[in-house]
């Protein structure tokens, strides 16, 4: 008898790869439709939570700050740009083209418990670094409590 082991994260990433292939098919080849906006390519992000707030950091190198987008509404952070193809060259004298250009715009839900009107952007060095504080009432303050 033969053992089949379960590997959950794998089997997540295998899903993943299949639903992003068939987006891809549907945008990108013959099922692509006119006038639905594409993103040519996604900046690569990071979030994480500290115990002042949140940290988002995305890659965008080769840009400055007049090239980056950043709005919230409706507790949404919408972060979005475009990388502009280099006309210097003519396609045909390339040997590899793996840069990706075009638009993308990036959409993150965010928590109820921020204070939308302190959030700073900083980019340096290719690298966004959005802060996003919490709300002064959600952070969690300790409370003594004595025995008796």
């Amino acid at each position: 008898m033969s053992i089949i082991k379960w590997h959950p994260f794998g089997d997540f990433l295998n899903m993943y790869d299949r639903i992003n292939r068939v987006f891809e098919d549907e945008f990108t080849g013959e099922g692509y439709k006119p006038g639905l906006p594409l993103s040519a390519w996604t900046p690569l992000t990071d979030i994480y939570e500290n115990k002042d707030g949140y940290v988002l950091k995305m890659e965008l190198p080769g840009f400055s700050k007049n090239e980056v987008k950043i709005e919230f509404t409706n507790d949404m952070l919408i972060v979005k740009g475009e990388r502009k193809q280099e006309e210097e060259v003519k396609k045909e004298n390339f040997h590899r083209i793996e840069r990706s250009f075009g638009l993308f715009q990036r959409s993150f839900a965010l928590p109820k418990n921020i204070d939308p009107k302190k959030i700073e952007a900083n980019l340096n060095d290719g690298l966004l670094m959005l802060t996003i504080p919490k709300a002064e009432e959600a952070k969690t303050k300790a409370i003594s409590i004595s025995v008796k």
